[in-house]
């Protein structure tokens, strides 16, 4: 009775209007009626020790309707008159129609006095109202009830049957397969189903009667040959008899009713568990995976050549296209499924999941975080070390450039300055090679320049961390050690010749007569001999050498011109995408923004449209991937600057990836709220006034209220409270204390009371059922009445039952049903 609603029973009972003008016109139905009625009054009165005979006799008096309604209802009605005057019987028949009034039951056309002068169809329209209420409007099938209720069970029920369809309580009954059909169901050893015939109505239907009177306690309501002789048999009758059925098997209703609330729960249970065990996988992987990325990003050892450089920068390109987006998704999906697993934890009244240790949202964002730090400096010391080796390249090049060449110049001087040709020279041939002498001195402080460029080419270098600096040190060495021998030979020589000089002009003052004579042609010699070696040493080389540099030069300035066009012309054509795919991105994010946030028809409505917003986003893709062609393109040319856009290759990857995430957060959202508001039956109207009173008082905008707004918005809808009230409100919409209060915290809090969900007592109270009203429950039972997936579920998570009652294999079934709802990890 707890779950009796008085408005259905006043919208059923509505067509008794026409009661006395309608349905009791034919003598069949009023023939059927009278039996069955008075034989379902009986089946209650006996229980008091009494019966009636005839059905609007004996009621006139009142005291059999009092002791029937108190039989069926368990309640006692005020003491019956019993005096035998006229005034004594209507007043206890007021008693009993009060009663019935009393339980919502409208009373149309009935009236005391009819009843007290034995009026048939007042009476009958009575009994039915009766029946109706007690025996019929509790019926409850699948959020169906009463009339409905009882069809619904008796369409169940006979659905594996053939021949056996019900659609009505008249003529689907008339056959006998019906009732046949619930007796089999519930009782299969009553009755030989297989040997009956669907035209052997009569066999059928006083085998079904029968049966029911010996083995079910249900009395014989009908004749068969009433049912079978009438065209239409009365609904009424029918219904009366048919819910006999119904309470008769109640029990099994029950254990199937039971079985049907632990098989919900359990069902939400495996869900959850399944969610939850996705989450824990899905939380393992992506933080092995960034355990072993984070390394890889902070190892900074530089290569020894551009090449190797290069592919490490193409090995991030690709850990930045190929690699990393996918675990963006799963980040972004692991939250989703964190969300949706919450809420319908909230929605299913079980406790919030904590992840195990380290697994938490906020331990993934901040190992993401952690990843993202290492990944920020790792392209920038790319760069940085590609630059560094394309100056070290350009070094180490010219130092040997210069090296060869100072090299080349130098080869066969420290032979020629150890010469001792001085000392077989003449006097004039003495002042020859001093002269040339002087000439060699002068090109050897000429060089002294290069010299110095290669030992300061060789000190960046090693500034630089050049990887062969060894051997650029071991041959500036070298080439430093021969010039400072070459200078010592150079004094040396110049000192011996000097030395001679001075001998041979003694000597020459000695024949002074024969030099003066032999001075002409010892002059045409001298300037023929110092003529040859300048014009050999000095012009004639050095000449060629700068005719074959300068076309050299030419076409090196050349190359690089159309090199950097080709540079400017890669600026460009990325300048002009990117410029393009930046604003496209922010302009959905805002778009997406607003989408999530205006309440514009209702949240399928918003789906959808955030669904096309998605499909939209995700075909842009390839303006992405075409970009990050470009982007190669310019990396692999070693360009660093663009003047043509303020956007970065990463700008656009960390704005898609975020765009990617918030539009499959922001339907997320959308879909709890759809599941929040199907769960407690909020209404399109109410979730419009929600979201109202939240974008009102979310000032900044962001999609969530802070402590302050959210204080405000419940004063304004009539909250007083102080600040412990405020407290325990904020610990409920925002549990991890961060501060703010989303709209999915929002809607469960304003509805947290209308939810209708299953409870550990009710679940306990199914599992008494099953067992039996026992304490425990068996294997056996639990394989009985549960299917075999959720009956394994149960029996490999219940504890044995330890009771003074318990039996071999006896299971705890009242921990289990607490656990189900007191811890999440059972």
């Amino acid at each position: 009775m707890d779950h009796y609603d008085p408005q259905q029973t006043n919208d059923y009972m509505q067509p008794e209007e026409d009661w006395d003008r309608d349905l009791l016109l034919d003598p069949a139905w009023e023939k059927q009626q009278r039996k069955t009625f008075t034989a379902w009054c009986n089946s209650h009165l006996r229980k008091a020790g009494t019966q009636i005979e005839n059905i609007e006799e004996d009621f006139r008096d009142g005291l059999k309707l009092m002791l029937l309604l108190e039989v069926i209802s368990g309640e006692r009605l005020a003491k019956p008159e019993r005096g035998k005057m006229r005034v004594h019987k209507i007043s206890n028949v007021n008693k009993a129609l009060d009663f019935i009034a009393s339980k919502g039951v409208k009373l149309v056309s009935i009236g005391a006095e009819e009843i007290v002068d034995g009026n048939v169809k007042m009476t009958l329209g009575m009994i039915w109202t009766i029946i109706l209420r007690f025996a019929i409007q509790d019926i409850s099938v699948e959020e169906t009830s009463a009339k409905e209720g009882l069809l619904l069970w008796c369409q169940r029920k006979t659905a594996p049957y053939k021949n056996v369809n019900i659609q009505n309580f008249h003529i689907s009954w008339k056959d006998g397969l019906g009732f046949c059909a619930l007796i089999h169901r519930h009782r299969p050893e009553l009755i030989d189903y297989g040997k009956l015939r669907k035209d052997d109505p009569l066999t059928n239907l006083n085998t079904a009667f029968d049966v029911a009177e010996k083995y079910l306690d249900i009395p014989k309501m009908l004749d068969a040959e009433d049912i079978v002789g009438t065209a239409r048999p009365d609904e009424k009758a029918i219904m009366t008899y048919v819910s006999s059925f119904y309470h008769a098997f109640s029990g099994a209703q029950k254990a199937e009713t039971a079985a049907n609330r632990i098989c919900k729960v359990l069902a939400v249970n495996q869900e959850n568990e399944q969610l939850m065990e996705d989450y824990e996988k899905l939380a393992s992987d992506l933080l092995e995976w960034i355990r072993r990325t984070i390394p890889w990003l902070e190892n900074r050892a530089p290569e020894n050549t551009m090449q190797a450089m290069q592919q490490k920068l193409e090995d991030f390109r690709d850990y930045r296209r190929l690699h990393k987006p996918p675990k963006v998704q799963e980040k972004c999906q692991l939250e989703i499924n964190f969300n949706t697993l919450q809420t319908k934890l909230r929605l299913s009244n079980r406790p919030a999941f904590m992840p195990s240790e380290g697994k938490m949202v906020s331990d993934i964002n901040n190992a993401w975080g952690g990843l993202e730090q290492a990944e920020k400096g790792y392209e920038e010391w790319l760069l940085n070390e590609i630059r560094r080796l394309e100056r070290l390249d350009h070094l180490a090049e010219k130092f040997r450039q210069k090296a060869s060449i100072h090299e080349a110049w130098t080869d066969g001087k420290e032979a020629m300055l150890q010469q001792k040709d001085y000392e077989t020279a003449t006097l004039s041939e003495i002042k020859a090679l001093l002269k040339k002498h002087e000439a060699f001195e002068s090109d050897l402080a000429a060089h002294q320049d290069r010299v110095e460029q290669i030992a300061a080419i060789a000190q960046e270098l090693n500034e630089l961390d050049y990887y062969d600096s060894p051997s650029v040190n071991a041959r500036c060495q070298k080439i430093c050690d021969q010039w400072d021998n070459l200078g010592a030979l150079t004094q040396k020589r110049r000192e011996a010749l000097e030395r001679t000089e001075k001998l041979l002009e003694t000597i020459d003052q000695l024949y002074l007569e024969y030099a003066k004579r032999a001075a002409p042609f010892n002059n045409w010699m001298e300037g023929a001999m110092e003529d040859l070696q300048d014009t050999f040493i000095v012009h004639t080389i050095e000449e060629i050498q700068v005719r074959q540099l300068v076309p050299r030069r030419d076409q090196a300035l050349m190359e690089e011109h159309a090199r950097q066009q080709q540079n400017e012309r890669l600026r460009k054509q990325f300048g002009a995408q990117a410029n393009v795919i930046g604003p496209w991105i922010q302009t959905k994010m805002e778009e997406i923004g607003r989408i999530s946030i205006e309440m514009h028809g209702t949240l399928e409505d918003q789906l959808n449209h955030l669904r096309q917003y998605e499909k939209s986003i995700v075909n842009y893709k390839p303006k992405i991937d075409q970009l990050e062609g470009d982007h190669q393109q310019i990396q692999e040319a070693l360009i660093f600057d663009n003047k043509h856009t303020n956007y970065t290759m990463e700008h656009i990857r960390v704005g898609w990836e975020q765009l990617l995430t918030t539009i499959a957060r922001t339907i997320n959202e959308v879909e709890n709220q759809i599941l929040t508001r199907d769960a407690k039956g909020i209404s399109q109207e109410q979730m419009n006034e929600f979201r109202a009173s939240f974008n009102h008082f979310d000032r900044k905008k962001t999609g969530m209220m802070d402590c302050e707004d959210f204080r405000a918005c419940l004063i304004s809808m009539g909250y007083n409270m102080g600040e412990a009230e405020f407290a325990r409100i904020m610990s409920i919409v925002d549990p991890n204390r961060l501060g703010v209060v989303t709209f999915q915290a929002f809607i469960d809090f304003m509805s947290r009371e209308t939810a209708d969900t299953d409870t550990a007592d009710q679940v306990m109270a199914s599992f008494k059922i099953l067992a039996g009203d026992k304490n425990y429950i068996t294997v056996d039972e639990l394989r009985r009445e549960l299917p075999p997936d959720q009956a394994e579920y149960c029996i490999a998570r219940m504890a044995p039952y330890n009771g003074r009652d318990a039996v071999p294999g006896a299971l705890d079934y009242m921990s289990f049903s607490t656990a189900l709802y007191g811890e999440s990890d059972l």
